[in-house]
């Protein structure tokens, strides 16, 4: 388990990590999250020694991280770190070297994530000769090629068409479901929400919220109303705590306190309208990520 412990780090008057701290257990997927400026690059090169903290631990299976544990990660930064000259297959079999792999080893696994990745035809190729997101393909397979037991990902669906997230969504399934843990940033809230067994969301370098997705959403104070009425005018619904979030034409978005029932809120709703379609639920992960950040 890669555990993150009350770091903290400050660029003179700004504070980068206050007191950060979270946890990614084997075989889960967390998503970390947080506005622009929030601390996660931070918190992330701090799991590789990239930052120097002024407090703080980060430990791996209950231990300090080694040069030795660092080689067993995988890593994808923010600001792409390949060689943009040197071709992908060359480039890839260097990185899997680089992360303990024998030459004929390095060689198979570059050829087998090259071709899980459909970048066989460009495996000759110079990295700055390709499109922005076969270089993002490029990165992640250098974070992969290794088999590591632990996946650090900053912002790795940037730029990858839809075809391509799809498949980054499966292969960090499988390395999950495989034992290994995956923490990735990601300002796609649909897609964490879908993705992730756990988030970690992040608001001026202290963590705001963590846990299970779905723990987290039943927890909440509120509950989701989206309903589609015969009326475009502004719903003020006659119970308290009730509040409009969002109004398009004839269609509401509403945050219900949880303690209100469905029944309660429909036939508030209902009153001398025509209400055609009506949903009751949890958050959203957006909702709750809204909610975080907000102070």
């Amino acid at each position: 388990m890669l555990e993150l412990d009350g770091l903290t780090k400050r660029y003179g008057d700004v504070v980068a990590l206050d007191d950060c701290g979270f946890s990614v257990r084997p075989g889960r997927i967390v998503g970390f999250l947080g506005p622009n400026g929030a601390g996660k690059t931070s918190a992330m090169r701090a799991v590789f020694g990239l930052l120097r903290l002024d407090g703080g631990t980060v430990t791996w299976m209950g231990r300090s991280v080694t040069h030795d544990a660092r080689r067993r990660f995988g890593y994808m930064p923010e600001m792409r770190g390949l060689y943009p000259r040197m071709p992908v297959r060359r480039q890839v079999i260097y990185f899997g070297r680089l992360h303990g792999l024998g030459k004929a080893t390095a060689a198979r696994a570059a050829d087998r994530w090259i071709a899980r990745f459909g970048l066989e035809e460009r495996a000759g190729s110079r990295i700055d000769d390709l499109s922005h997101g076969n270089q993002q393909r490029v990165q992640l397979v250098t974070a992969l090629v290794h088999d590591p037991e632990l996946l650090v990902l900053d912002e790795p669906f940037s730029g990858l068409d839809p075809l391509g997230v799809a498949e980054m969504s499966r292969i960090l399934r499988e390395r999950a479901e495989q034992g290994a843990a995956v923490l990735f940033s990601s300002h796609q809230l649909d897609l964490v929400e879908h993705l992730c067994d756990d988030v970690a969301i992040i608001n001026q370098g202290r963590v705001a919220l963590s846990g299970p997705v779905r723990t987290l959403k039943d927890r909440a104070a509120h509950r989701r109303v989206e309903v589609d009425m015969d009326s475009s005018l502004a719903l003020t619904p006659a119970l308290p705590g009730v509040r409009l979030v969002e109004s398009r034409g004839t269609r509401h978005v509403l945050r219900v306190p949880a303690e209100v029932g469905m029944d309660e809120i429909m036939t508030a709703l209902a009153d001398g309208r025509t209400v055609r379609e009506f949903s009751y639920g949890p958050p959203t992960l957006s909702d709750l990520f809204s909610e975080a950040v907000a102070s």
